[in-house]
């Protein structure tokens, strides 16, 4: 009787095969006490080399305490450098987990260190670690925060066609707007070429209003009163769209915060006997290798 490949001929798993199914079910799982407790205990740790980031670049603190700062984030940068080749080594699909967006995140969060070590500076961009707190949502069971972040995703998807044609027109209309303007005013008002008059026309209809540019002729300054007012209604129509959608996707089902072990994908409805992405059944996820 052929053997599969996780498991001893008696059909027990190898010690191997076991040890990626706990190491498994405690690092990407929150339904265990030790799931649980790990993901707590990486937050706290996220939290603390975050902090230590932003203590470093106040130049005070890194004349006094530069050394121990610097101590502190490598050795941050060695526990999550182990915590990601752990997951890797204990995902049943490690390049899966690789590409995802914590997976991504997570690499992120060690690979400034190194660098800083052939670009002085860069481990500045260890704050980005700070994005790993998202994990804080399946970490406490915040259910209502994943719907809405379902919510988000599922309107944003929804309407993005919508905003893409929203945006080429206004790609197109403060073309318009920028050209006409560089000819009504010209380069003695500031205007010197059609893409600083589309600077211009840009920053005036988001309300933004900088200043380094002002028309100086009448017709400039009635043209540019006209795109103040056509800047509200401009911010008003991607809130319309995104906010209608918002409300349709609030019509479905609300999903938990239930984790598959086996391909760590999170976000499955409260009643669901399998997982939405690889059909594990819920409970036996440690079984399947």
């Amino acid at each position: 009787m052929p053997s599969n490949s996780a498991k001893q001929d008696n059909g027990a798993p190898r010690p191997r095969a076991r040890w990626r199914e706990r190491t498994r079910i405690v690092i990407f799982g929150t339904d265990t006490p030790l799931g649980k407790g790990f993901d707590v205990a990486l937050l706290t740790a996220i939290v603390f080399s975050v902090f230590a980031v932003i203590l470093e670049s106040v130049g005070t603190l890194r004349m006094e305490y530069g050394p121990e700062l610097r101590a502190a984030e490598w050795f941050f940068t060695g526990l999550f450098t182990i915590e990601y080749l752990a997951r890797l080594a204990s995902a049943p699909r490690p390049v899966r987990y690789a590409f995802s967006f914590f997976g991504v995140i997570d690499l992120l969060a060690i690979v400034p260190t190194y660098l800083s070590l052939l670009i002085p500076g860069s481990h500045s961009l260890l704050v980005i670690r700070a994005i790993r707190l998202l994990r804080v949502a399946r970490v406490f069971k915040l259910a209502h925060f994943i719907g809405e972040i379902e919510f988000l995703t599922r309107a944003m998807r929804a309407s993005r066609r919508k905003i893409i044609v929203f945006l080429a027109a206004v790609l197109i209309l403060v073309t318009i707007l920028g050209s006409t303007m560089y000819l009504i005013e010209g380069e003695e008002a500031g205007f010197t070429s059609i893409p600083r008059g589309i600077y211009w026309a840009i920053v005036t209809m988001t309300t933004v209003g900088y200043g380094d540019i002002t028309p100086q002729s009448i017709p400039g300054q009635t043209l540019a009163a006209f795109v103040m007012i056509m800047g509200y209604a401009i911010i008003a129509v991607p809130t319309g769209i995104v906010t209608a959608e918002i409300i349709e996707a609030a019509r479905t089902k609300s999903v938990s915060t239930r984790t598959c072990t086996y391909c760590t994908s999170v976000g499955h409805e409260a009643s669901a006997r399998f997982c939405k992405d690889c059909g594990t059944e819920f409970g036996v996820e440690a079984e399947v290798d």
